[in-house]
C-alpha cells in the first residue's frame, strides 16, 4: 500500500489521524491503517462515529488481544503523541494503550477463577510489550497535555512502574489531589492511581476494596490484587472518558 498517493477526502478527524500516521510511522504500516487510507476497506469512510469505533476495534477487539493487535499499538502511541489530534482523541488512544498493555489481568480479575473466554495470552503478551515500549515517550508528553489525558497517562505509568516514574508521578499527582475533592471522578481517580503507586499490597487491597463500592462492577476477593486493581482502574478510565466526552463532543 503506498500512502502518499492516497486521495485527499474522508471526514475531518479520518483525514487527522491519517496525516499524523503518514508523518509519524514509517515503512510498511499494519494493517488497521487500511481504514485510513482505502475507502474501500471502511464501509462508514463519511461517518466519523463509526470511523472511530471500527478503527478502535479493530485494534483491540471488543477488549481482546488478536494476532495484530501488537502491530496496531504504534498507530495508537503516534495519535496519542501529535497534537493535531483533538484531546478526547488522544485520551482515547491512552486508554486503548492501557487496556490492550492490562487485557489479562483485568479478564482474569473480572472471570476468576474461571479462564477468560477469548484469551490468547501469546497476543496478550506481546501487545503488552509494544505498548511498554512506547510508555516513556507517552509519559514524556506529561507537561503539555490535558488533566483528562495526564490520567490515562498515569495509569499507564502504574502498569510499567520504574524507579525513575513512580517517584515523579507521585509528585504530579500530588496537585491533581489537591485540585479535585474525594468523589470525584478525576480527584478518586488520582488518588487510586497514587496508592497503586506504592506498589503495596496492604495499601492497595484496602483501596480496591472502598473504591469498589463507588465504582460498579467488583471483582472476586481471590483474585490476585494487582489482577483486581487494573480491573478497577479500567473501570475509573472510563468514567473519566464519559466526563471528556461530555466536555469535548466529537467533532
Amino acid at each position: 500500500m503506498t500512502t502518499h498517493t492516497a486521495p485527499e477526502f474522508g471526514p475531518p478527524i479520518r483525514r487527522i489521524f491519517r496525516d499524523v500516521i503518514a508523518d509519524r510511522v514509517k515503512g510498511p504500516h499494519p494493517p488497521q491503517a487500511a481504514m485510513l487510507f482505502a475507502p474501500e476497506a471502511d464501509p462508514f469512510w463519511k461517518d466519523d462515529s463509526g470511523f472511530l469505533g471500527d478503527f478502535y476495534n479493530d485494534i483491540l477487539h471488543q477488549d481482546t488481544c488478536r494476532p495484530d493487535t501488537a502491530a496496531g499499538v504504534p498507530l495508537l502511541a503516534a495519535l496519542a503523541c501529535d497534537d493535531r489530534v483533538p484531546a478526547r482523541q488522544r485520551f482515547n488512544a491512552v486508554e486503548l494503550l492501557f487496556c490492550a498493555a492490562t487485557v489479562a489481568e483485568r479478564k482474569s480479575a473480572g472471570c476468576w477463577p474461571r479462564t477468560p473466554p477469548h484469551a490468547d495470552p501469546d497476543s496478550e503478551h506481546r501487545a503488552r510489550k509494544a505498548v511498554q515500549s512506547c510508555t516513556p515517550d507517552l509519559l514524556s508528553r506529561w507537561p503539555v497535555e490535558c488533566p483528562a489525558v495526564r490520567l490515562a497517562l498515569a495509569s499507564l505509568a502504574v502498569v510499567f512502574p520504574t524507579a525513575r516514574t513512580l517517584p515523579a508521578l507521585t509528585a504530579r499527582l500530588r496537585g491533581v489531589v489537591e485540585q479535585h475533592p474525594r468523589g470525584t471522578d478525576i480527584g478518586d481517580h488520582a488518588r487510586f492511581v497514587l496508592v497503586l503507586a506504592t506498589r503495596d499490597d496492604r495499601q492497595i487491597l484496602p483501596a480496591v476494596e472502598a473504591f469498589t463500592d463507588v465504582y460498579w462492577k467488583g471483582t472476586a476477593r481471590g483474585a490476585p490484587t494487582r489482577a483486581r486493581a487494573l480491573h478497577l482502574l479500567g473501570q475509573m478510565l472510563d468514567r473519566v472518558e464519559s466526563t471528556l466526552r461530555r466536555a469535548h463532543p466529537a467533532p
